[in-house]
């Protein structure tokens, strides 16, 4: 599903013109990122939890060449889905 298509399911679900429902998006989406930006977790109930996971530096290798590199310590979101969540999938 494109972010489009997800507009235009919380439209009709919402009973919401897709310009109200492209602005809730956007701003779930930028407060998520913010508070992920920050630090927080977010969590929504029986949905799931976005987190900020941390990669440590290390060293790897250049599959062409060989040669060794060094790959910079990141930092990378993280889900992991509700108990709800897992249950609507797998039931």
């Amino acid at each position: 599903m494109k972010k489009s298509e997800l507009i235009d399911q919380i439209a009709s679900h919402g009973d919401l013109p897709k310009a109200v429902a492209t602005s809730a998006l956007d701003a779930t989406l930028d407060a998520i990122t913010s508070a992920l930006k920050a630090g927080d977790t977010v969590s929504l109930t029986g949905f799931g939890t976005f987190e900020v996971k941390e990669r440590a530096a290390r060293t790897g290798r250049n599959p062409q060449t060989g040669q060794s590199m060094d790959i910079a310590a990141s930092k990378n979101p993280s889900f992991k889905p509700g108990k709800s969540l897992k249950d609507a999938l797998n039931g």
